[in-house]
């Protein structure tokens, strides 16, 4: 089992990440971190003084863009468009369910990008899955349901684009998805952790019946030039 005082590194994950395991995909500023926008428009902080600038500075790489944790200060050349609360849940030990779809490691990239902006348009780039592992479920040829992973750090690793395609629903095929993701991050010797919007209660009640437990609230702020 993890070190508990570790889990304090899941308060800023965007921050953590890049100055851990992804630090290679990091766009490094003065008291503040973004992932290369090819990769995943996030942020995070670790001190709101004089970050605003850099902000703006970003800003001038993608048009969209989130912070992830605390309210970052701007300037008036950015705007926050909205506040997105997320419920940051964490599982501490491997699922134990039978697996009766094939699961196979995507290989195709355009596959996987396009499904994902199909049911979550914004949030994955071209280049997101190269920041982690990817597994999917394909019927008749065509990518139906996917679960990958995202931000990762020395001890925990994001599960991300849970998504199934709109006419393959209510086949179960997110929890196996899950299951085979999370067991594969416990096979890495580290914690998988996930961000559902507070209100999405249907996959709430999912990752909690597959051990998921909620950490704390979690706030994406989206940002966007003025």
């Amino acid at each position: 089992m993890y070190d508990k005082i570790q889990e304090n590194k899941l308060d800023n994950p965007v921050w953590n990440s890049l100055s851990e395991t992804h630090q290679n995909f990091s766009v490094n500023y003065e008291g503040i971190k973004f992932y290369n926008p090819e990769y995943c428009p996030f942020g995070g902080f670790e001190t709101p003084q004089n970050i605003s600038s850099h902000i703006d500075l970003y800003s001038t790489l993608v048009d969209n863009f989130f912070i992830v944790g605390n309210k970052p200060p701007i300037s008036n050349n950015v705007e926050i468009k909205k506040e997105l609360v997320c419920l940051q849940m964490i599982i501490e030990d491997k699922v134990k369910i039978e697996l009766t779809e094939d699961i196979i490691a995507i290989a195709n990239e355009n596959d996987l990008f396009q499904l994902i902006n199909l049911v979550q348009p914004g949030y994955f780039k071209e280049k997101t899955n190269l920041l982690g592992d990817y597994f999917g479920i394909y019927k008749n040829e065509q990518l139906v349901a996917v679960t990958g992973e995202r931000m990762k750090m020395n001890d925990f690793t994001e599960v991300s684009a849970i998504v199934t395609h709109p006419n393959y629903v209510g086949q179960g095929y997110a929890k196996q998805l899950i299951s085979h993701a999370v067991n594969n991050i416990f096979h890495q010797n580290k914690i998988p952790y996930l961000h559902v919007l507070e209100n999405n209660i249907g996959a709430i009640k999912l990752y909690q019946k597959l051990g998921f437990k909620t950490r704390r609230k979690m706030s994406f702020w989206n940002i966007a030039k003025q």
